[in-house]
């Protein structure tokens, strides 16, 4: 290392951690670590907006386990990639943003883009870091790591100022730091295996993070050998299979009645990673008394975020207490039949697709989402990947696209919108083997859908549904619940999204009426998976039709 910089130090760094990709958008702040990365083992995926990059580290910290890496310049870009910071931190998955600074000669002095980057991120991430000493580069990518993944996993943000990034470095690279599952001691499995034998009506919820694909299916099978049945958090519907008798489904906007009233009744509740925060307890109305059994396995100290009652509050991730309820039998299944099949026929009910003589009519040169949905639906490999970010349009992925393995589902749980194009390029990239399949709205398409030429740059082949109703559907229905008939500041002019894919040299389909969705979703499908180039299907909806 005796001729290397602090840039290199760092990109070597990043490559002990296991890193294999990037998301960036270049700057003159950071040109010793776009330096660091030429030649090296890790794919630089060069973004058209921080955003966009920032959004493809937050997705792969959600699909992978591991933090998501950005790398953006100061100020206007720092502020861009403020978006994913705030999903980020919201949804505790584990990301690390590196922002190119100011040298350190020039801050406090108004300096050409300067800013505090513990000021404008402080509230929002575990740690900021700024790097201040040369020789301490490689120790302070190890810290970010650490602190993005232990615990309760969120983003990190690492300043490098523009002149200690090339100054020498000559020390060793620090090692990684391991991270902790927690446990579950034979006490608590005793109490909890008592609680649950006792109760007349458990309910196991599940969601948050530190999942991995094994836990998933341990846990599963824990509740299909016990019979208990799992509802899921919002926008984490892949921790169950869709498929499971035990999946009685989510909470959250848009959830079933049945769902609400299941958590409600469950005499004794499993959290499993999964917090009852605002949204799964429709604006803490639902599960509030402070007299209910709540058994919490949570690997966060402070479990930020929850409500309720704590029964007990079991200091461990999915994957530690997946290995301590690995073959347990409580022998009760028999006895909770009743219960869970009431919630599993609702979910079923729920997620059946309505026939077309169903569907509420709809205006000339225009389709039902359902149609189109329901064509993907029946195609999609058992493992296919959903991304979505906010909007009326997420219902119908919500609702009708089975999530089976882990992961599958990405999404953002702040409702932040142009979440869709960069999660689906990210798990495009890591996973092109699995088909990546995108609903987004016309609305937020367009917030980040120049990530799309990101997509074609680097191989990244994903369907993209893209619902046209001209509007910002949610917030007209908020509109016309309290203000009825004044649709003011909700209306969008679009333009070809079918062109718009063709002209970066993707595939383009029109829908505008429902016998045009087989042959759409056909051809758009073979464009993906066999010419490996990402495909977008236009759909001409009514205005009227906003939820499913």
């Amino acid at each position: 290392m005796e001729n290397k910089h602090a840039g290199q130090a760092i990109v070597d760094s990043l490559s002990l951690h296991g890193v294999n990709r990037v998301f960036a958008v270049p700057g003159e702040s950071y040109l010793a670590v776009l330096d660091g990365l030429h030649g090296a083992n890790i794919e630089t995926v060069v973004c058209r907006q921080e955003g966009g990059a920032a959004y493809m580290a937050e997705a792969h910290g959600k699909f992978t386990g591991e933090p998501g890496v950005a790398m953006v310049t100061r100020g206007p870009g720092a502020a861009n990639a403020f978006v994913a910071v705030h999903s980020a931190w919201q949804d505790a998955t584990p990301m690390v943003l590196f922002v190119g600074l100011v040298p350190v000669n020039d801050r406090q002095r108004e300096s050409f883009q300067e800013f505090d980057p513990n000021a404008w991120f402080g509230t929002q991430s575990k740690r900021v870091f700024v790097l201040e000493e040369a020789e301490r580069a490689s120790e302070v990518v190890a810290e970010a790591f650490f602190a993005a993944k232990s615990g309760r996993p969120g983003p990190v943000i690492v300043g490098l100022p523009e002149d200690i990034i090339t100054e020498k470095f000559s020390g060793g690279l620090h090692p990684v730091l391991p991270v902790t599952e927690g446990a579950v001691s034979g006490t608590e499995l005793e109490q909890l295996k008592t609680t649950l034998s006792k109760a007349e009506r458990p309910l196991i919820y599940v969601g948050g993070p530190r999942w991995t694909p094994s836990s998933s299916a341990a846990i599963t099978r824990f509740a299909e050998v016990n019979g208990i049945p799992a509802i899921q958090d919002w926008r984490a519907s892949d921790r169950v299979p869709f498929n499971s008798e035990v999946n009685t489904g989510w909470l959250g906007y848009g959830r079933n009645e049945q769902s609400a009233r299941m958590l409600a009744d469950a005499d004794v509740l499993l959290a499993i990673s999964a917090l009852l925060t605002d949204v799964p307890t429709d604006g803490y109305s639902l599960r509030q008394d402070m007299d209910a059994t709540n058994i919490l396995v949570n690997i966060d100290t402070a479990l930020r975020g929850r409500s309720g009652a704590v029964s007990q509050h079991i200091l461990a991730t999915p994957v530690a207490f997946a290995d301590a309820v690995e073959g347990l039998d409580l022998g009760q299944a028999e006895r909770w039949q009743q219960w869970r099949r009431g919630g599993r026929d609702a979910q079923e009910k729920a997620a059946a697709l309505p026939t077309a003589d169903q569907l509420p009519a709809t205006r000339e040169g225009t389709a039902h989402m359902t149609a189109v949905v329901g064509e993907i639906a029946a195609r999609v490999p058992n493992d296919a990947v959903y991304t979505f970010g906010a909007g009326n349009h997420c219902a119908w992925a919500q609702y009708y696209l089975p999530t089976n393995v882990f992961p599958s589902q990405l999404s953002t749980r702040n409702g932040s919108m142009g979440y869709s194009v960069p999660a689906a390029v990210a798990a495009s990239l890591q996973s092109p083997e699995r088909l990546t399949v995108t609903v987004a709205g016309d609305g937020e398409f367009l917030m980040n859908g120049q990530e799309f030429a990101t997509a074609m740059q680097y191989g990244a082949a994903m369907l993209i549904v893209v619902m046209d109703n001209g509007q910002y559907g949610t917030i007209r229905a908020h509109q016309e619940n309290h203000f009825p008939g004044r649709v003011s500041g909700t209306q969008l002019a679009n333009p070809d999204f079918a062109a718009y894919a063709r002209s970066f040299g993707g595939h383009g389909e029109t829908v505008s009426a429902d016998d045009e969705a087989p042959g759409a979703v056909e051809r758009a499908l073979k464009a993906v998976q066999d010419q490996r180039v990402p495909a977008i299907i236009h759909v001409m909806t009514d205005q009227q039709i906003l939820v499913p």
